[in-house]
């Protein structure tokens, strides 16, 4: 038999309510600080080791707040800031860090094991203006069928459009079957 029917406080059971949920500071700020001496730095003052509440009480005098930003330093290594002005430059940072860092991009190209000499050329210099911006070059033979025993017109294809790129890019590795393919990876010469 089932259980009979119990009405919930909504979808929490314990009975308590859906508030917003306060995230933590990442930085432990102000009283948050348990430790009893901190090394305490700040714009215009030389780094000083002091008493935890002195160092909070010297933060209030500035109207500033007193942030660990170096927690596993001995003693940990507090400054003197504002919190808000603080979070927000390392946010810029982080993001000014994202946008300087490239995105490496694979471009692939595929050839067959009988690929005429004029669309060899042709993918070829897609590869040379793929790689002169600056992404990697996939490059691979398909075999269709029962191609697959010509393995050596494969691999003798992707040798040549790695000898034909070398003053572009530089093959990451080797040319390697994957089931119906043979591929290999370019990269540009920095």
């Amino acid at each position: 038999m089932a259980a009979p029917f119990k009405p919930s406080n909504g979808p929490n059971t314990k009975g308590h309510s859906r508030g917003p949920i306060k995230k933590e500071p990442e930085h432990k700020i102000n009283e948050r600080i348990q430790e009893p001496m901190v090394r305490v730095v700040g714009e215009g003052m030389e780094p000083v080791i002091m008493n935890t509440r002195d160092a909070i009480k010297l933060a209030y005098d500035q109207g500033l707040d007193l942030v660990m930003i170096s927690p596993t330093a001995t003693p940990p290594v507090c400054k003197i800031i504002e919190y808000q002005k603080y979070l927000y430059e390392l946010k810029k940072k982080e993001k000014e860090r994202k946008a300087n860092s490239s995105k490496i991009v694979i471009k692939e190209i595929r050839l067959s094991p009988q690929t005429d000499e004029h669309d060899f050329d042709f993918k070829l210099k897609h590869a040379i203006r793929f790689l002169q911006d600056g992404n990697k070059v996939k490059v691979d033979v398909f075999f269709r069928g029962r191609a697959i025993v010509y393995k050596e017109q494969g691999e003798t294809q992707l040798l040549r459009f790695a000898e034909a790129l070398m003053e572009y890019g530089k093959p990451e590795s080797m040319p390697k079957l994957e089931g119906k393919r043979m591929l290999m990876i370019i990269a540009p010469k920095k």
